[in-house]
């Protein structure tokens, strides 16, 4: 691995997340901000990505160009949309460089897209990059996995802030997937994620799903395991968005001397064999 800083490209950089990134870039040893970028037409296209964080200049103007932004980068940092991900993995492909995803609410069309990127690029793809979520999901996964279906019911709650656009949450997804692992069972085929009128008893083995919005949350789940006269619940806060911007970085600078593949955090953080 080079002893250089790891140049990164900051995608979607006006945002709330872009911003959050360029701050932590700045801030953390072995990264620095190479490039940074908007959708065609943002008004943030020209200004100074440093000012817009409220670092101050940096020199580093956003532009709309992706191409030319990855051409002499060593990654990318993504929280945007499903359709800008999917395209943007086509061009880290095109770059051979890393590409951090924590975007969520992706399709099952753009999920092939970047999987088939991943044949070129280093793909990091989460629905969650803090430490304590991975964790989370690890625990349950071992409980859903000690806990007997038939007597034991799965149920995971989240709540966001009410300009969050996709239910349920990444992250929900993350927790419900390793569960569902945990249990030898498809979660595709046994979440249940809406409940309304008269929907009869729960079906065993299924798992459930609840969403809330509203305010400026920024991330709280619980797994909830309810069985006959007990609960038992494992849970998630999240108090700071940089939990999530510190937790990217770490992947891109884990996959910078990686083979091209599609890795999670679980691999970064060393628990994918848990």
């Amino acid at each position: 691995m080079s002893d250089a800083a790891m140049k990164l490209v900051v995608v979607g950089a006006a945002g709330r997340m872009g911003q959050t990134l360029i701050r932590l870039i700045h801030s953390i040893e072995g990264a620095t901000l190479h490039a940074a970028v908007e959708r065609a037409g943002s008004p943030f296209i020209g200004r100074d990505a440093g000012e817009i964080a409220g670092l101050g200049p940096t020199g580093i103007i956003i532009g709309d160009d992706p191409l030319q932004a990855f051409l002499h980068a060593e990654g990318v940092l993504d929280f945007t949309s499903p359709a800008a991900t999917a395209e943007f993995s086509g061009l880290a492909a095109q770059a051979r460089i890393v590409h951090v995803i924590g975007t969520t609410g992706c399709s099952a069309d753009n999920d092939a897209r970047i999987a088939a990127a991943a044949r070129h690029a280093r793909i990091v793809k989460s629905g969650n990059m803090s430490l304590g979520v991975n964790l989370l999901s690890v625990l349950a996964g071992q409980a859903a996995r000690a806990l007997d279906p038939i007597d034991w019911d799965i149920e995971i709650l989240e709540m966001h802030h009410k300009h969050k656009v996709d239910a349920p949450s990444g992250t929900a997804l993350l927790l419900g997937e390793a569960a569902a692992k945990g249990r030898g069972i498809d979660l595709a085929s046994k979440s249940v994620r809406v409940r309304d009128g008269h929907t009869g008893a729960r079906e065993a083995g299924t798992i459930g799903f609840a969403t809330l919005r509203g305010g400026s949350v920024i991330g709280e789940h619980s797994v909830l395991f309810a069985g006959e006269g007990e609960i038992v619940t494992l849970s998630h806060s999240a108090a700071d968005r940089s939990i999530f911007a510190r937790g990217a970085i770490k992947a891109a600078l884990w996959a910078r001397d990686k083979k091209p593949g599609l890795y999670s955090m679980l691999d970064v953080l060393g628990l994918s064999s848990q």
